[in-house]
C-alpha cells in the first residue's frame, strides 16, 4: 500500500503524512513547495518521497502519481489536503480570490481524484481509498467565506461522486470537514484564533463546544482511520472534526 498526500508541506497535510508514515505506510508527499516536502520526506525516512506539483495543473498531478508509483509502487490511498483560504464578503469579493479558491480547493481535488480513478477503474476489487479534507464551511454558511465555502462544497461533491462511481471496484471515498484548526492558515485569517473557541455572535459563528481549537494531528488521525482497513465498510460519508462547532450536521 502507498499513500499520496497533497498539500503535504505544512499544516494538516504534513500531519497526515507523518501519521501515515508512523503507521508504516509509504507516503508520496506532494506540494507546490517542493523543497519543504522533499525535506519532510527525508525526515520521515525510507519509504517516503517528495514531489513538487501544483494541484491546479492536471499534468503535474499525473506526473506526481507516476513519480510515486515509480518510487514506491501503486498508489492505493489518496489524501486530498491541498487548500487555500481567501476571505471577503460577497459584495467585495475579488475575482482572483474566487478563482484561486476554486482552482486549488475544487479543481485540484478533481485532478487528483481523476488521476486515481484512471488507475483504479479496473475489474479487480483491491482495497483503495480517497479522503478529502474539506471544511465545516462546506455545510455551514460563514460570513466573508463564500469563495472558500463554495470551493470546499465542490470538493466534497467531487469526492463523493468519485466514490460512487468506483465503489464497484472496491474504492472507498470519504470527506473530513475540520473546523477551526491551529494552523498557519487560521493564523493568517484572524489575529486571535483562540477567540474562535467562544464564537463570534456578530458573524453568526458559534463557538466550539469542546472548548479548544483542533490540532492538525486531530484531523490527521481521522484521515488515517478513514484510509485504513478499520474503515473498510465506510464510504460516501462526511465526518465533521470541529469540536461540535457545527452542532453535528
Amino acid at each position: 500500500m502507498t499513500a499520496l498526500v497533497t498539500g503535504a508541506a505544512r499544516g494538516i497535510g504534513a500531519a497526515v503524512a507523518r501519521e501515515l508514515a508512523g503507521r508504516g505506510v509509504p507516503v508520496a508527499l506532494v506540494d507546490r513547495d517542493g523543497g519543504s516536502v522533499t525535506a519532510l520526506a527525508a525526515e520521515l525516512g525510507a519509504g517516503c518521497v517528495g514531489a513538487e506539483a501544483d494541484v491546479t495543473d492536471a499534468g503535474a498531478v499525473e506526473d506526481a502519481f507516476a513519480h510515486a508509483e515509480a518510487e514506491l509502487g501503486p498508489v492505493t490511498m489518496l489524501a486530498n489536503v491541498a487548500g487555500v483560504l481567501r476571505t471577503g464578503p460577497v459584495a467585495e469579493l475579488d475575482d482572483a480570490d474566487w478563482a484561486d479558491c476554486l482552482a486549488v480547493n475544487a479543481t485540484g481535488v478533481m485532478h487528483a481524484c481523476r488521476a486515481a480513478a484512471r488507475r483504479w477503474n479496473t475489474a479487480d476489487r483491491a482495497d483503495r481509498a480517497i479522503v478529502t479534507v474539506a471544511s465545516n464551511a462546506a455545510g455551514v454558511p460563514r460570513t466573508g467565506m463564500a469563495a472558500y465555502a463554495a470551493s470546499k462544497a465542490a470538493a466534497l461533491a467531487v469526492t463523493r461522486c468519485t466514490g460512487l462511481e468506483l465503489a464497484g471496484h472496491g474504492v472507498r471515498a470519504n470527506v473530513v470537514c475540520p473546523g477551526s484548526t491551529d494552523t498557519t492558515m487560521l493564523a493568517d485569517m484572524t489575529p486571535d484564533p483562540a477567540a474562535l473557541v467562544d464564537g463570534r455572535p456578530d458573524d453568526f459563528k458559534l463557538g466550539i463546544p469542546l472548548g479548544r481549537l483542533a490540532q492538525p494531528d486531530d484531523v490527521a488521525a481521522t484521515v488515517a482511520f478513514l484510509l485504513s482497513d478499520a474503515a473498510r465498510h465506510v464510504t460516501l460519508q462526511t465526518l465533521y472534526v470541529d469540536g461540535g462547532a457545527s452542532l453535528g450536521p
